[in-house]
């Protein structure tokens, strides 16, 4: 960050008068400009005990397999993001059931929200940031391809508490590089 967003002044980083966290600060109109963790909401939609992935059309990790999902926009709830997620890249209607998995991704400043969801009718197609779109059973997922560690714990716990009939909350903290 070079300017203020308020009054267009250079700004300086500095600790912020009872902060604790260096932030940009305009020595100007004395605006501090917080910066913190994104929200990406997601789900594993599921039909017929297959869950539903889409072959990324776009950087980072372009050809890799993921669940549907993306950065949480304002005037939305998580679940809304996650089958407004659902509908952009994979073009299917889903409902939101529970949440189960929430990871911090703290290389990338991220907080990754994951539900379970169900298919609504079992249509689905190739939105513009997906390759393609596909159906997987349990066996066929394609692990080596799967784009972030975030989406692969994010499966694995969904398959694990599928397969045990129990309905958990997962979290777990990412701090190496490397697919969040």
């Amino acid at each position: 960050m070079n300017f203020c967003s308020a009054c267009g002044h250079t700004v300086e980083l500095r600790i912020p008068a009872g902060d604790s966290f260096t932030r940009y600060v305009c020595p100007s109109c004395g605006k501090v400009h917080y910066q913190n963790p994104l929200l990406v909401v997601g789900c594993v939609p599921e039909w017929n005990d297959q869950v539903l992935l889409c072959r990324r059309a776009i950087e980072p990790r372009r050809g890799y397999w993921t669940i549907p999902a993306g950065f949480m926009e304002n005037d939305e709830t998580l679940a809304e993001g996650a089958a407004r997620e659902t509908m952009e890249e994979a073009m299917a209607r889903v409902e939101i059931q529970d949440m189960f998995a929430v990871v911090d991704v703290v290389h990338a400043r991220q907080v990754h929200v994951m539900f379970r969801a169900r298919l609504l009718d079992g249509r689905f197609g190739a939105g513009a940031e997906s390759l393609e779109v596909a159906l997987f059973d349990p066996g066929d997922i394609p692990w080596d391809e799967i784009a972030f560690l975030s989406v692969r714990f994010a499966l694995e716990k969904f398959l694990e508490d599928r397969a045990a009939g129990v309905v958990r909350l997962h979290t777990t903290a990412l701090e190496r590089r490397g697919g969040g």
